[in-house]
């Protein structure tokens, strides 16, 4: 017919030819992706550690920690043997593999479906929301490997997974996992965690705990039910939920275990330090690993300084405490370098392992206004600048003073000495927020901070510790700090796993914006909100209250040493009148006293100013 191409025409034969050459260039593509294999598997596996001696039993091991002296401060862990699978009630081989790996009895190692569903999972979540490692994979980090993140350990971790699918039976390479990972507060273990949590064995276990101790492996220090009981209930109720899904559980048997209530084993010592050893004890395999025998951590912490604060902790909730409905505290203490050197997570530690120092969030008020007045200084304002202390609207917003009166015009360093709330918030629109928020960072903050007008007077929720570490940064001469608690660890036959290196995160604070800030902090305690905080050398500060008295806040720091104490209640009930300048300034000033008893009084460690080097270090680190 006119017109019309015939069948072997042009068309086809470009079609033929256009298929032909997909089909060669997949050929080509395919043939170079196996030799990359083949050489990451030669490069890669050469190295790769021994594999023998897994079939010995599993013994939990048993933690020593040690003061920066040396001495013993806490012992910790369960000495427990393994416990065989075929041991262990069904409902936890369930609750392990329904939430960590439901594939793993029929994979050989690595679960491909897995990793495509927590890729598209990520993709469309747009960070990491899940991950596509088995059981057997997690087994061959934990026995082999160290906790980098790098290529080389993630494809060794992929080709000792496959090693081990083709020497082990399913039930010993899960026999393995169970008896070796960690399940945190210490245990190492199922057995060790079931004593540990339940105070029974892990033969004896049911569907609920066998839940919350499954959930423990996402996240153990998070997850712990010692420390955070409804983030556990919480976290083991995903766990029934994905039993359900798999099919292992009826709806109805997931309901009942989540309505049981689950019988939490209290602590063994009440001992305030056991805040901080298990603050420790959680980042021990982010050093090293699950080594899977005894271990030696030495530990920044000083036992006299650890006494004092406990002490002024106690004595304040116990007196003034009391009478004001502050039923909480916590402090943490630490080096200007940020070695933290006493920790106290709140007033027992038996009736509440929650570590209210490092894992709480609550508002820190004007104890935030260090950024802001930060941000100001390298805006270009000094603390002589004149602002008025007048009312203020901000698209809407109209902050009040504490007092709700206006003083007029008045400098920057006496409106921060004085917390003044509209003079806070005017420096905050004249740095910019977004450099509030940057200067935050640059000096460790880690939780987000929202870009709202209200940034100004802390109407955030933060950490004590992050924040302690940020006024950290200023006593170190604008240097910025991690607060770190480990400074080496050692197996039980003496030989170095770990041990600390480097100089930190670099300067944060130029030497002049540290000598305006210190000036301004030290102003605080000698004229403004901090006065009762004063001690017979030169010492600088800020407080902190949140709305309603829900929060009381006073972090300082002297030529030694840098501290942070927070009073409050958990349930964010108002106190009584408590304010930073109150209570928290008392007990810090007791607490300081106390550790410095003896000690000659020393400058406040301002830089000298004429570091133009410093000074452009800091510009390159702000992008400016």
């Amino acid at each position: 017919m006119p017109g019309k191409a015939k069948p072997d025409g042009p068309p086809q034969r470009r079609a033929r030819h256009a298929l032909g050459a997909g089909v060669y260039w997949f050929l080509v593509a395919a043939t170079w992706l196996l030799v990359a294999l083949i050489a990451l598997t030669i490069v890669y596996g050469y190295d790769l550690p021994t594999t023998g001696g897994l079939a010995d039993g599993a013994v939990a091991p048993l933690v020593t920690l040690l003061g920066a002296d040396g001495r013993e401060i806490a012992v910790l862990g369960s000495r427990s043997n393994a416990v065989p699978v075929s041991e262990l009630p069904t409902v936890l081989i369930q609750a392990v593999t329904a939430v960590e790996d439901r594939r793993f009895f029929t994979h050989r190692g690595v679960d491909i479906i897995g990793i495509a569903r927590a890729a598209i999972v990520n993709l469309f979540a747009g960070r990491i929301k899940q991950g596509g490692s088995t059981i057997t994979q997690q087994l061959a980090k934990t026995l082999f490997l160290q906790p980098d993140r790098t290529l080389k350990r993630k494809f060794q971790e992929l080709l000792l997974a496959l090693w081990l699918e083709e020497r082990l039976h399913k039930d010993a390479i899960l026999g393995l996992y169970l008896n070796r990972v960690y399940f945190g507060a210490g245990s190492w273990g199922v057995e060790a965690a079931a004593r540990r949590y339940f105070g029974t064995s892990a033969r004896d276990i049911g569907l609920a705990e066998a839940a919350m101790l499954a959930g423990l492996l996402k996240a153990p220090s998070r997850y712990a039910p010692s420390v955070n009981p409804s983030g556990a209930a919480e976290r083991a109720a995903v766990v029934l939920n994905a039993m359900v899904q798999v099919g292992f559980i009826t709806p109805a048997q997931a309901v009942a275990a989540r309505a049981g209530a689950v019988r939490v084993a209290p602590p063994a010592s009440s001992r305030g330090s056991r805040y901080f050893a298990n603050w420790v004890l959680d980042q021990v395999p982010d050093y090293v690993g699950d080594v899977g025998r005894d271990l030696v951590v030495v530990t920044t912490l000083d036992v006299g300084t650890q006494r004092a604060a406990e002490r002024a902790v106690a004595v304040a909730l116990d007196g003034e405490g009391q009478t004001r409905e502050a039923s909480q505290a916590a402090l943490v203490a630490m080096a200007p370098d940020g070695a933290v050197r006493a920790m106290v997570g709140g007033r027992s530690y038996r009736d509440s392992p929650f570590n209210r120092a490092t894992a709480a969030h609550r508002q820190p008020g004007s104890a935030f206004k260090l950024f802001v007045y930060i941000a100001g200084l390298e805006a270009g304002l000094t603390p002589e600048h004149v602002f008025h202390d007048e009312p203020v609207d901000v698209a809407g917003w109209r902050p009040r003073n504490y007092a709700g009166a206006y003083s007029g015009a008045v400098t920057m360093r006496d409106a921060f000495a004085r917390s003044i709330n509209t003079v806070a918030v005017q420096v905050a629109e004249r740095a910019g927020r977004k450099r509030v928020i940057e200067v935050a960072a640059r000096l460790g903050l880690t939780t987000p901070v929202a870009n709202h007008p209200s940034l100004a007077l802390g109407a955030m929720e933060l950490r004590l510790l992050e924040i302690t570490g940020a006024y950290a940064a200023v006593a170190n001469g604008g240097q910025a700090v991690l607060p770190y608690a480990i400074t080496e660890i050692r197996d039980g036959a003496g030989t170095s796993l770990y041990r600390r290196g480097g100089s930190g995160p670099g300067r944060a604070l130029s030497p002049a914006t540290v000598a305006a800030i210190t000036d301004m902090l030290r102003a605080t305690i000698v004229s403004g909100t901090g006065r009762v905080a004063a001690l017979d050398r030169p010492v600088a500060g800020k407080t902190g209250t949140s709305q309603d008295f829900r929060d009381a806040w006073f972090i300082g720091f002297s030529a030694d040493l840098v501290a942070g104490l927070w009073f409050g209640n958990d349930d964010g009930r108002p106190m009584h009148g408590v304010t930073g300048g109150g209570l928290p300034a008392r007990a810090w000033r007791d607490f300081m006293a106390a550790t410095h008893h003896g000690r000659p009084p020393g400058a406040l460690p301002v830089p000298a100013l004429a570091s133009d080097a410093a000074d452009v270090d800091v510009r390159e680190r702000q992008g400016r």
